[in-house]
């Protein structure tokens, strides 16, 4: 799953967006699979995978998380792609 967010932190935007580090690093701390919790993300949730996916962009952020939600006023989803897994073709029986 891809999410792109714009995420507004004392009066300045910058949009990010998450990648296989920050998904995975997300999964580990709230023990689930993005998959599941696509429904039912929170802004906790959204704060996180911004925060992880800045780090990695090499974007300057806080050392610790609960610092970087103090500083964003706002995270804004600006689009989501679910990863769909292709079906192969049937094949021909011989």
């Amino acid at each position: 799953m891809r999410i792109r967010m714009a995420v507004t932190q004392q009066g300045a935007t910058v949009e990010v967006s998450t990648n296989l580090w920050a998904v995975v690093q997300w999964e580990r701390k709230y023990k689930t699979k993005i998959s599941q919790a696509a429904e039912s993300m929170g802004l906790e949730d959204l704060a996180y995978l911004a925060y992880e996916s800045m780090k990695t962009s090499g974007m300057t952020v806080p050392a610790v998380f609960d610092d970087f939600i103090r500083r964003v006023d706002d995270i804004e989803v600006l689009d989501a792609e679910t990863d769909r897994p292709t079906h192969g073709e049937p094949t021909a029986a011989a």
